[in-house]
């Protein structure tokens, strides 16, 4: 997917408004490069198709209502800024690196999103509540993300998990301790990546 293909993705899905908006949290990420290393330069250039639309494919699995969103390790806001853009779902950004919190503080409130985007500067564990949707983006294996996030998760709450070529064994692995219902998608972005659907997760006994 080119840049331009990105772009056009995003703009024929939720209308150019939408489009526009993350434009503004695209250059935000590129201004704040200097200062922080917030993506991996050599997705720099490809910063639509590997972030912007690799996040935005995550809501045609998330269901259709505006349910809470819970982001774990959000970094330069993918996926989580990315939610909120395309979406009225309140938003919770958790990112326990100060000075990436920061920055998403800063972004949310420059995007107009501040209203409904909360920025965390803490690590899950210490957060609390019951989260209808959580993602995460290359932040654990599956097993250490849902030990962590057990006390803001339910067996309602829908993940949504990309994950690279191991996704397979990572829920086979996750699966020895957590019951749940699992499934695997493939990215839209890149052929050797995956997005793991979990619901009902809870630990074994």
């Amino acid at each position: 997917m080119t840049e331009e293909e990105a772009r056009r993705w995003i703009s024929d899905r939720f209308g150019v408004s939408r489009e526009t908006l993350l434009g503004t949290l695209v250059d935000e990420v590129i201004a704040e490069a200097g200062q922080q290393n917030l993506i991996s330069p050599s997705t720099m250039s490809a910063i639509w198709a590997r972030h912007v639309v690799d996040s935005a494919q995550l809501l045609a699995l998330a269901g259709d209502d505006n349910r809470a969103w819970l982001d774990i390790g959000t970094g330069a806001g993918f996926p989580g800024l990315v939610i909120a853009c395309l979406t009225e779902r309140p938003v919770t950004l958790c990112e326990p690196r100060r000075r990436r919190a920061d920055f998403l503080e800063r972004t949310a409130s420059r995007l107009g999103l501040a209203d409904r985007v909360a920025v965390e500067a803490c690590k899950v564990e210490r957060l609390s509540g019951d989260y209808p949707v959580i993602s995460a983006r290359a932040v654990a294996t599956l097993d250490a993300l849902f030990a962590a996030a057990a006390g803001v998760s339910g067996r309602t709450t829908t993940w949504l998990l990309p994950k690279g070529r191991g996704a397979l064994e990572e829920v086979e692995a996750a699966r020895k301790t957590w019951h749940g219902s699992f499934h695997v998608e493939h990215s839209i972005t890149d052929p050797e990546s995956y997005i793991v659907v979990a619901t009902g997760v809870r630990r074994r006994r």
